[in-house]
This record gives structure tokens, sequence and C-alpha cells, in this order.
């Protein structure tokens, strides 16, 4: 072997793996992320369907119309809906959504409130 020169090394069935470990990776990690922005999405909904609740069932111990009640819940979240109740001093209300995420996953998002019947 002259002085300075090195051997070349064969990779054989080695070339081309990282392509091919990335091609399959890829599209997992990806469906994992939009999972995870989902989720997210849906949590915040879920707050937003429980302060709508807490609102709606405010109006109602107030005296307010069950129609304006349910407008609340339908403005602060879009497509949910409401039902009330009352339990005897209590004015309960229930806010729902089925939720998409992506076009497979529905999630079912419900969210209790109650307050005071004849309360300021």
């Amino acid at each position: 072997m002259r002085a300075g020169h090195r051997p070349t090394c064969v990779l054989g069935g080695d070339r081309g793996s990282v392509a091919a470990e990335l091609a399959v990776a890829l599209p997992a990690a990806l469906i994992a992320i939009a999972f995870g922005i989902g989720a997210l999405a849906a949590a915040g909904t879920q707050v937003s369907l429980q302060d709508a609740a807490a609102d709606s069932a405010r109006l109602l111990g107030r005296g307010e119309s069950p129609a304006k009640a349910a407008g609340v819940v339908r403005d602060a979240v879009d497509g949910a809906s409401s039902s009330s109740r009352t339990s005897g001093d209590l004015v309960c209300v229930t806010a729902a959504l089925d939720m998409r995420i992506g076009r497979l996953v529905s999630v079912p998002l419900r969210a209790s409130s109650c307050a005071l019947a004849g309360g300021l």
C-alpha cells in the first residue's frame, strides 16, 4: 500500500437505508403530530363548552329565557347543543358537542354546570 492511500470501504447493502427509514418513520411522526394538535383543539373546545354551560346556568338561575341561555352556548361553541333541568334550588345546564378530529375520529365533549335558581 502506498503512503497516504486509504483503503476504500464497500458499504454493500447499507446504501439508501437512511432514506428507507425516513420513509417509514415520517408518516408515523406526522400522524402523531396531527393527533396531538387535534387533542389540544379538543381540550380548548372543552374549556369553552364548560364556560358556556356555566354562563347559561347563571342566566337561567336569574330568570332569563331558555332560548337566550341556549343561545349563549351556541354562540360560544359552533355546533354545540344544550339542555337544562331543575333540581330543587339548582338549575343545571349540560352542553354537548361531537367534535371531529380528522375524518375518522369523533370525540364527544360534554360539560355541565349548575347555578342557584332565583340568584342574582
